[in-house]
């Protein structure tokens, strides 16, 4: 089981980006998918979060800009990103609570690989 991630790239400040994070392997089922971001020198920070019935959360610097959905037929979490900001270079990475089996009490937490995102001024 592994988290794929895709999407990342560079870009003009405005302009947009979509990354996508697809969950591989045999699972059970998913829980929340997330999406986190670490720019150089900077702890790694949630960006959003989308949970199984489809709630979302945002961080107050992306909140109006950003659009955490998912296609639960796919296994997948899309960012979508507007409005894109030299301060939102990062490497973005997918976060997803898998549970690999039914017998599983508590869910398993599983990483991307991580994509740069690059916004110039």
């Amino acid at each position: 089981v592994q988290l794929v991630e895709s999407g990342g790239g560079s870009v003009q400040a405005g302009g947009s980006l979509r990354l996508s994070c697809t969950v591989s392997g045999t699972i059970f089922s998913i829980n929340a998918m997330s999406w986190y971001r670490q720019a150089p020198g900077k702890q790694r920070e949630l960006v959003a979060v989308i949970r199984s019935g489809g709630s979302t959360v945002y961080a107050d610097s992306v909140k109006g800009r950003c659009t955490v959905s998912r296609d639960n037929a796919k296994n997948t979490s899309y960012l979508q990103m507007n409005s894109l900001r030299p301060d939102d270079t990062a490497v973005y990475y997918c976060n997803a609570e898998l549970y690999l089996a039914n017998r599983d009490l508590d869910p398993w937490d599983y990483w991307g690989q991580g994509t740069q995102v690059t916004v110039s001024s």
